[in-house]
């Protein structure tokens, strides 16, 4: 007989952000608990409201399956002693089984013959398990638990209601003096405290009474009304898909609908307008088919449709307050200038042993203008990416900044038009934010990219030279994004330009300054270290399998699009059989330089053909391999490598490295080794796992 049950914890409002998390949490944590108890189950569905979390599983076995096993005990010699009596190993094990000696028989297993027993465990009923439910309930974890009353439990909001139901039975147990019962409680304002007397009946219950337990149904029902409004208006709703599981996390019955703000308001600029209404009230945005923003914006109300009229009314009520805020700061920003602005960022702290933000700006113009030199930027266009770095963080100070932070750099735009900067200025203050999140937006400009790589820079290194290293989900300064970034810049842009070479020249500036209380050995491998994972993170995303990403990586990240190029051109070689030859030759080189750091080749100590061929051939392919890795070109450069094979099989076959002779050997290693050293520039070939099938 198949059995429903149903867990209902009742709790103070939760807040949205803790819900999705919580109930992944329930779901894997409820069939992980169903496994251990060995109860075969059909379904498991988790379903919340900002009032409760809910499991409910349906066909649930009646009772634990039977257990009929075959224990293995000691071996015969061991069970019976010379007299032929039962040893108290032999008494002990089958005691051990619930089981006697009477019970035990002979097995041979290689030979040897051990003792066993049949045993056999009849499974407990369902019921007389459900109770431990509450364990489960307790090990949910969320970002931040809080205590209550006299209470010593510490949950993520109180408890207040548990409804626990097998089929038509109550569960019973307690968590904090709350008993389970089959109580729930509908809509805080239309519905009322209810009996649920089967747990099949759950969610239709729960429905009367105004709540739609559902979370997929309920985000579904806003989705269908906001699309319905939308056809009957002709508007453009901005349905961003955080907000809108936000919004779903906020509700228990959902009902849209719409309201209007005045047009006064739409010469604030619209990122301005939308962020208020997005961020601060959790409306959805309006504009028109052709584009434009549209003065209305579109909410869901926690409840039904009566009265909607006076609910718009009093949301407008509180936008307008909003807007007139926003309107208030645009125009007041005005009344200042970027001077002065940037004259009030050496009083905000950067960081403690890092200075100010106007520290911090002096050091990204003084790494923005080296990475200029290297890219040897026309001087018009290092003009732009040294007034960009000077004025990046003028809008920081600002009342409109101030209150929207997520505006940063947007309003920076604005406002350095509205200064008078150049347009290619204004949008690379903008850009150097980004990418604002991960896969976010790159740069498009030279001088937003530019100054973003040094921005970021200045962060990445200032915190590792003083030891702020991120750490398990330790990250304040979101230092990984900002490398993951660089890297994808790097990238995108394919300059001609080594990741090590931009940390060592922050680096030396850093010590150069005299803020690092670390060594500069220890700050490079570290952040070598740290560029490596997240390099390796981007190569999967790419997928590149990790035994490539770690032979491309072995050298350093060096060129990243080249470095990509690299493994995407080895990956396609995994099962390439004519690269096999070329593979083998390659990676023998490899295994036998290993044994010297000699790097010199003495021709005179040459003793036969094999050795003089491989040499000359080294020196032929070297000039064409070496223009091959300066050009970019991963195909150019693994066939000059391949050039290499034939001579090299030819070499072992003839050659014997280990020669007796101490010098011969050297010598032999040493030509290996400078091999070695270029092949190393490509790849360590050896850590890849080639597939070849022979």
């Amino acid at each position: 007989m198949s059995n429903t049950v149903l867990f209902e914890v009742g709790l103070e409002e939760l807040p949205a952000r803790f819900i999705d998390d919580a109930l992944v949490q329930l779901e894997e944590k409820t069939k992980q608990w169903l496994d251990d108890l060995r109860l075969p189950y059909d379904t498991i569905a988790t379903m919340a409201t900002p009032r409760r979390l809910t499991v409910k599983v349906e066909g649930l076995a009646d009772k634990q399956p039977d257990i009929e096993e075959e224990a293995k005990g000691p071996a015969k010699k061991i069970a019976i002693d010379e007299e032929g009596n039962w040893t108290k190993a032999a008494i002990g094990f089958s005691k051990g089984q619930g089981k006697g000696v009477d019970d035990i028989y002979f097995k041979e297993i290689k030979g040897t013959e051990y003792v066993h027993v049949n045993k056999y465990t009849e499974g407990e009923p369902t019921k007389n398990l459900l109770s431990q439910f509450s364990d489960l309930i307790l090990s949910l974890n969320f970002p931040k638990n809080m205590r209550w009353g006299s209470r010593q439990l510490r949950y993520a909001r109180p408890i207040r209601w548990l409804a626990a139901l097998y089929n038509d039975e109550v569960i019973p147990f307690s968590i904090e003096d709350v008993q389970t019962g089959k109580s729930t409680y509908g809509h805080r304002f239309l519905g009322e405290k209810v009996e649920v007397e089967h747990a099949d009946e759950y969610e239709m219950v729960l429905q009367e009474q105004y709540v739609i337990v559902d979370v997929a149904m309920r985000k579904e029902m806003i989705a269908t009304q906001i699309e319905k409004l939308a056809q009957e208006k002709n508007w453009n709703i901005l349905v961003d898909e955080d907000l809108l599981s936000e919004v779903t996390h906020l509700v228990e019955y959902p009902t849209v609908f719409y309201g209007e703000y005045s047009e006064d308001f739409l010469i604030v600029p619209e990122e301005a307008l939308i962020t208020s209404m997005k961020e601060h009230q959790r409306y959805f945005p309006v504009r028109a088919k052709t584009g434009e923003l549209l003065p209305f914006f579109v909410a869901v109300r926690n409840g039904d449709e009566k009265h909607l009229d006076n609910v718009a009314r009093g949301n407008e009520k509180v936008l307008k307050a909003r807007l007139a805020d926003a309107r208030f700061f645009y125009e007041e920003d005005q009344k200042a200038s970027i001077e002065k602005n940037l004259d009030k960022l050496s009083r905000m702290v950067f960081q403690e042993d890092l200075g100010t933000i106007a520290d911090k700006v002096q050091r990204t113009i003084k790494l923005a203008d080296a990475l200029s030199d290297h890219l040897k930027l026309q001087p018009a266009i290092k003009k732009q990416v040294l007034r960009t770095a000077e004025i990046s963080k003028f809008d920081l100070v600002t009342h409109m900044v101030g209150e929207f932070p997520e505006l940063q750099g947007i309003m920076g735009e604005k406002y350095a038009r509205i200064f008078g900067e150049d347009e290619e200025v204004a949008q690379a203050i903008n850009e150097h934010y980004m990418p604002r999140h991960a896969n976010g937006e790159l740069p498009k400009s030279i001088p937003g990219t530019v100054v973003s790589i040094a921005d970021k820079l200045d962060t990445i290194v200032g915190c590792f030279s003083i030891g702020i290293i991120p750490s398990g989900s330790q990250d304040p300064y979101g230092l990984r994004r900002s490398a993951i970034g660089i890297l994808q810049m790097l990238d995108k842009q394919a300059w001609d330009i080594q990741l090590e070479t931009l940390v060592n020249s922050a680096v030396k500036l850093y010590i150069s300054l005299g803020l690092p209380n670390r060594s500069e050995e220890e700050v490079v491998q570290d952040l070598n270290e740290f560029f490596h994972i997240r390099a390796s993170y981007l190569l999967k995303e790419e997928g590149v399998e990790p035994d490539i990403v770690e032979a491309v990586l072995a050298n350093g990240i060096k060129h990243v699009p080249f470095t990509k190029e690299k493994a995407k051109l080895l990956a396609s070689k995994r099962n390439d059989e004519s690269f096999k030859s070329t593979h083998e030759a390659l990676g023998r080189v490899l295994n036998l330089a290993k044994k010297t750091n000699v790097m010199e080749v003495d021709t005179e100590l040459f003793e036969n053909e094999t050795e003089q061929t491989l040499y000359n051939t080294y020196l032929e392919v070297k000039q064409e391999y070496a223009a091959s890795l300066s050009r970019h070109d991963a195909v150019q450069a693994l066939k000059a490598l391949g050039m290499l094979a034939d001579p090299i099989h030819n070499f072992f076959d003839h050659t014997m490295v280990m020669a007796e002779d101490a010098k011969i050997k050297e010598n032999r290693l040493g030509l290996l080794n400078l091999i070695a050293t270029e092949i190393y520039a490509f790849a360590d070939l050896n850590a890849v796992q080639w597939k070849q099938q022979y």
